[in-house]
Protein backbone atom coordinates (compact mmCIF):
# COMPACT_ATOMS: atom_id res chain seq x y z
CA UNK A 1 0.00 0.00 0.00
CA UNK A 2 1.02 3.52 -0.69
CA UNK A 3 3.50 2.62 -2.97
CA UNK A 4 5.57 5.24 -4.59
CA UNK A 5 4.30 5.26 -8.59
CA UNK A 6 6.57 5.88 -11.48
CA UNK A 7 6.18 9.27 -12.94
CA UNK A 8 3.25 8.70 -15.85
CA UNK A 9 0.37 10.47 -17.76
CA UNK A 10 -1.83 8.02 -16.99
CA UNK A 11 -2.07 4.92 -14.58
CA UNK A 12 -4.18 1.76 -14.52
CA UNK A 13 -6.78 1.23 -11.47
CA UNK A 14 -4.80 -1.76 -9.85
CA UNK A 15 -1.63 0.88 -9.88
CA UNK A 16 -3.81 3.20 -8.63
CA UNK A 17 -5.50 0.71 -5.95
CA UNK A 18 -2.00 -0.11 -4.66
CA UNK A 19 -0.99 3.22 -4.22
CA UNK A 20 -3.59 5.11 -2.63
CA UNK A 21 -4.69 1.25 -0.63
CA UNK A 22 -8.39 1.81 -1.61
CA UNK A 23 -9.46 -1.50 -3.39
CA UNK A 24 -10.22 -1.11 -7.29
CA UNK A 25 -14.07 -2.07 -6.37
CA UNK A 26 -14.41 0.83 -3.83
CA UNK A 27 -12.36 3.30 -6.38
CA UNK A 28 -15.39 2.31 -9.41
CA UNK A 29 -18.46 2.81 -6.96
CA UNK A 30 -16.36 5.92 -5.52
CA UNK A 31 -16.89 7.07 -9.74
CA UNK A 32 -20.33 6.76 -9.16
CA UNK A 33 -20.88 8.67 -6.27
CA UNK A 34 -18.42 11.94 -6.91
CA UNK A 35 -18.74 13.48 -10.18
CA UNK A 36 -15.30 15.21 -9.84
CA UNK A 37 -13.77 11.85 -10.22
CA UNK A 38 -13.71 10.76 -13.46
CA UNK A 39 -10.77 8.35 -15.17
CA UNK A 40 -10.58 8.14 -18.96
CA UNK A 41 -11.53 4.71 -20.39
CA UNK A 42 -9.84 3.33 -23.15
CA UNK A 43 -11.36 1.58 -26.23
CA UNK A 44 -11.87 -1.26 -24.54
CA UNK A 45 -13.55 0.13 -21.55
CA UNK A 46 -10.46 0.13 -19.00
CA UNK A 47 -9.83 3.40 -16.65
CA UNK A 48 -7.11 5.39 -17.03
CA UNK A 49 -6.39 7.69 -14.27
CA UNK A 50 -4.24 10.99 -14.15
CA UNK A 51 -2.45 12.65 -11.01
CA UNK A 52 -5.46 14.86 -10.61
CA UNK A 53 -7.42 12.01 -10.50
CA UNK A 54 -5.37 10.35 -7.65
CA UNK A 55 -5.70 13.40 -5.95
CA UNK A 56 -9.01 13.67 -5.72
CA UNK A 57 -8.88 9.85 -4.41
CA UNK A 58 -6.42 10.59 -1.90
CA UNK A 59 -9.03 13.91 -0.77
CA UNK A 60 -12.20 11.28 -1.06
CA UNK A 61 -10.30 8.82 0.91
CA UNK A 62 -9.29 11.46 4.08
CA UNK A 63 -12.80 12.96 3.80
CA UNK A 64 -14.40 9.59 4.45
CA UNK A 65 -11.99 7.38 6.57
CA UNK A 66 -10.27 9.88 8.49
CA UNK A 67 -12.45 12.44 9.17
CA UNK A 68 -15.07 10.66 9.15
CA UNK A 69 -17.55 12.26 6.56
CA UNK A 70 -20.74 10.58 4.69
CA UNK A 71 -20.62 9.88 0.99
CA UNK A 72 -22.84 12.83 0.80
CA UNK A 73 -21.17 15.40 3.46
CA UNK A 74 -17.83 14.80 1.07
CA UNK A 75 -19.68 14.95 -1.94
CA UNK A 76 -20.83 17.84 -0.89
CA UNK A 77 -17.46 19.35 0.81
CA UNK A 78 -15.59 18.96 -2.01
CA UNK A 79 -17.56 20.20 -4.39
CA UNK A 80 -17.96 23.50 -2.42
CA UNK A 81 -14.05 23.82 -2.06
CA UNK A 82 -13.93 23.61 -5.97
CA UNK A 83 -16.44 26.34 -6.62
CA UNK A 84 -14.62 28.68 -3.64
CA UNK A 85 -11.27 27.77 -5.59
CA UNK A 86 -13.05 28.68 -9.01
CA UNK A 87 -14.71 32.03 -7.20
CA UNK A 88 -11.48 33.55 -5.44
CA UNK A 89 -8.80 31.94 -8.38
CA UNK A 90 -7.32 30.00 -6.48
CA UNK A 91 -4.44 28.15 -8.46
CA UNK A 92 -3.04 24.87 -7.65
CA UNK A 93 -1.45 23.67 -4.83
CA UNK A 94 2.03 23.06 -6.25
CA UNK A 95 2.17 26.59 -7.85
CA UNK A 96 2.80 29.39 -5.28
CA UNK A 97 0.23 32.19 -6.16
CA UNK A 98 2.55 34.89 -4.64
CA UNK A 99 5.59 33.41 -6.79
CA UNK A 100 3.30 34.14 -9.91
CA UNK A 101 2.37 37.46 -8.93
CA UNK A 102 5.98 37.94 -8.46
CA UNK A 103 6.71 36.74 -11.93
CA UNK A 104 4.11 38.62 -13.52
CA UNK A 105 6.19 41.74 -11.90
CA UNK A 106 9.20 41.23 -13.33
CA UNK A 107 8.16 40.39 -16.43
CA UNK A 108 6.27 44.10 -16.35
CA UNK A 109 9.09 45.48 -14.77
CA UNK A 110 11.96 43.85 -17.38
CA UNK A 111 9.24 45.34 -19.79
CA UNK A 112 9.83 48.75 -19.17
CA UNK A 113 13.59 48.60 -18.81
CA UNK A 114 13.56 47.51 -22.48
CA UNK A 115 11.55 50.08 -23.52
CA UNK A 116 13.13 52.50 -21.32
CA UNK A 117 16.18 51.51 -22.92
CA UNK A 118 14.91 51.67 -26.58
CA UNK A 119 14.34 55.22 -26.01
CA UNK A 120 17.49 55.51 -24.68
CA UNK A 121 19.14 54.51 -27.42
CA UNK A 122 16.91 56.31 -29.81
CA UNK A 123 17.39 59.77 -28.50
CA UNK A 124 21.13 58.46 -28.10
CA UNK A 125 20.95 58.57 -31.97
CA UNK A 126 19.00 61.83 -32.21
CA UNK A 127 21.67 64.22 -30.55
CA UNK A 128 25.06 62.82 -32.55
Amino acid sequence: MNAELPKKLYYSISEVAEQTGVKPHVLRYWEAEFPTLRPKKNRAGNRSYRQKDIDEIEAIKRLLWVEGYKIDGARRLLSDRRMHRKMVGEVRPEADPQQKLLEKLRAGLQGILEFLDREEQEEGGRKR
